[in-house]
């Protein structure tokens, strides 16, 4: 009899193990093929990326990239579709984990946890899409500022870039910037669950301010372009992070004294 109760006790760990494999394996099954498509069009890709410095260099005919080393351009590609494919593939692994642990949460719990799960992807796509637009353009222009004509001094300096450091430099802000524009997400979730609270975000918003400096000066190069191009950001972030964890607050307020009132 006790060894039988203790099949049944084991039956759903393993039904929650098999789950878990099934939704492993779609994600990963997922990523794979985004990641094959993604290594067909990596030279489109890299194309993109390298749009704004081409825009600089707008009817320069001899200016170009290069690469030194024979698996270089190979292995830029492959961190392209590495990238490409994880971004597309995100939507379908969120959904999965999604499938994975809905089943135990209340309906309430549902409803709480799935916005931020829409917002993140498009909140990191803002983030990118602002360092294209916005930051690249003006970073690029500052850099290129600092070549030198043969007139200047005894040699000219031009700037070719090299292909993996342009993409390792690219990549490395488009994620500085999109994982900072997650910070509405972060913060309203740990207000959601009671860890911090718009009074103590207020309390604490120099320390804020003088934390995004610092993160931007960690994460961004080291001009004051994508320092500030960073920093103002997050601290427009942060304020909007308040506003809507104040929404959130009263909202769970309101659903607490509805409670009480039922009890009553």
């Amino acid at each position: 009899m006790a060894e039988s109760e203790q099949d049944e006790g084991k039956m759903p760990l393993l039904e929650h193990l098999v789950e878990l494999r099934t939704r492993l394996m779609w994600s990963v099954g997922a990523f794979f093929l985004c990641f094959i498509v993604a290594f067909y069009f990596a030279g489109p890709v890299f194309n993109f990326l390298v749009q704004p410095l081409a825009d600089l260099w707008e009817g320069e005919e001899a200016r170009r990239l290069i690469f030194t080393a024979l698996t270089e351009k190979f292995f830029t590609e492959i961190k392209i579709a590495f990238f490409v494919g994880a971004f597309v593939s995100f939507p379908i692994i969120a959904n999965q984990l999604w499938v994975f642990v809905a089943p135990g949460l209340y309906k309430n719990e549902k409803r709480a946890f799935l916005p931020f799960l829409i917002a993140t992807p498009v909140l990191f796509f803002v983030g990118g899409a602002f360092v294209y637009y916005v930051v690249l353009p003006v970073a690029w222009s500052f850099f290129a500022g600092f070549e030198q004509t043969a007139a200047e001094g005894p040699l000219a300096i031009q700037l070719e870039p090299k292909v993996n450091e342009y993409l390792s430099l690219v990549m490395r802000l488009v994620f500085a910037f999109g994982l900072s524009f997650e910070l509405p997400v972060v913060l309203t979730l740990l207000v959601k669950i009671g860890f911090i609270s718009t009074a103590g975000m207020r309390k604490n918003r120099r320390y804020a301010i003088l934390i995004a400096f610092i993160a931007a000066a960690i994460l961004t190069p080291p001009d004051p372009i994508s320092q500030l191009g960073l920093a103002v950001p997050i601290i427009l972030l942060y304020e909007i992070s308040i506003l809507c964890s104040k929404f959130v607050e009263k909202k769970r307020e309101e659903a607490e004294q509805e409670a009480e009132d039922t009890e009553d």
